[in-house]
């Protein structure tokens, strides 16, 4: 889907590039509510105590940017989140609820995908991005400019529970003339362990023309300020499953679901349909034996059209067939890869419009044996 994201987060369209993510700390931090004044060298903490402090963000100077006088909003004081110490990522801690846990009573891949979508939001709001403009800078909005996905992947190597504390950092970094990259690192905050990563790529769009548009100088010096100096990347391993090109999935498919169509509340603000709503229609259209005795361990999508309302959509998946299929295991927080076609499939997905075909997304994912029951 072509629609708008948030200093990338939340929305999607096509290209296919590199994702990933590196140094994984396995501290365990105290809870802290940290909030940056943007314009002063201090932080003030829940104590109340100003501290000096490096300038971990500054707001861009346009008319209605954050000014000295910043006051953190009773949303700010609430939120588990805070900028990092070097100001170029951003963490924040979430408490999984009991409707956000499916038949296997863990947290859904809908419900992490949510989360990542919601970290990054706070992340552009907490450097000061706009928040009615979907972490645009000053110079996009002038240029109506957008943030659109370009392609998600996501990998799980430990679902949370109901009341599992999940502490997420995320971070952004250049990719290519007309593009940015978001990554995730997801940890349980009980003990430290890495329990998934993710990736994104991020295009920009003119909103009036519908077109793809360069990152200009101008746009690029707003945001690279929030960004890490070296390359850091969520997946770093070489030739790493967020690399690999999706193939379009050919007529027939084995497995389908006919029909989908978008319900009011998958509409976002700017009336498109959210990328969180593409997850679950591909997932429509695998098999129940799958759904029963497999948990999925990593998901990718390319985005290559929005959805609109009154669309009609078809889901077609079929099975993989790859004789490099392996399984995504982790030990101590690290995720490795073992040989095990037994325990683990792969399918290919195509999301298309019902009436023409055109294609709206086409995605990959891979499953393993459910663990034994918690």
């Amino acid at each position: 889907m072509l629609s708008r994201g948030t200093f990338c987060v939340c929305n999607s369209i096509t290209d296919h590039s590199h994702a990933a993510a590196p140094g994984l700390s396995g501290q365990c931090h105290q809870r802290f509510f940290n909030f940056t004044n943007r314009r002063r060298n201090f932080v003030i903490s829940s104590s109340g105590a100003a501290q000096k402090d490096p300038v971990l963000a500054v707001a861009t100077d346009e008319p209605n940017a954050k000014q000295a006088g910043f006051q953190p909003s009773l949303a700010d004081r609430l939120r588990l989140g805070s900028l990092t110490q070097d100001g170029l990522s951003y963490k924040e801690k979430f408490i999984v609820r009991c409707y956000e846990v499916g038949i296997n009573k863990t947290a859904t891949v809908e419900t992490i995908a949510n989360l990542l979508q919601e970290v990054g939001c706070n992340h552009a709001q907490n450097v000061g991005f706009s928040t009615d403009g979907f972490a645009t800078t000053h110079t996009m909005r002038k240029l109506h400019l957008i943030w659109v996905t370009s392609r998600m992947h996501i990998e799980i190597y430990k679902y949370p529970a109901w009341s599992d504390v999940v502490e997420i950092e995320t971070w952004c970094q250049s990719e290519g003339r007309i593009g940015t990259r978001r990554d995730w690192i997801l940890k349980d905050y009980a003990n430290g362990e890495v329990i998934g990563r993710a990736t994104s790529k991020w295009v920009m769009m003119n909103q009036d023309t519908r077109r793809l548009q360069k990152v200009t100088d101008d746009v690029r010096d707003e945001y690279l300020i929030y960004c890490p100096k070296a390359p850091r990347l969520a997946f770093p391993e070489e030739n790493n499953a967020s690399l690999k090109k999706i193939a379009k999935l050919k007529d027939p498919a084995q497995y389908s679901k006919i029909g989908l169509v978008p319900r009011r509340a998958d509409l976002d603000m700017n009336q498109h349909v959210n990328n969180v709503t593409y997850i679950g229609w591909v997932l429509e259209s695998i098999p129940q034996e799958v759904i029963d005795n497999y948990e999925l361990q990593t998901i990718t999508l390319d985005y290559r059209r929005e959805c609109q309302h009154d669309d009609i959509v078809d889901s077609l998946t079929s099975p993989e067939l790859d004789d490099d299929a392996a399984i995504l295991q982790t030990t101590n927080g690290s995720p490795t890869a073992s040989r095990d076609t037994d325990k683990c499939c792969q399918f290919l997905h195509l999301l298309r419009l019902s009436g023409d075909g055109l294609e709206i997304n086409r995605g990959r994912t891979e499953w393993r044996k459910k663990p034994a029951k918690r």
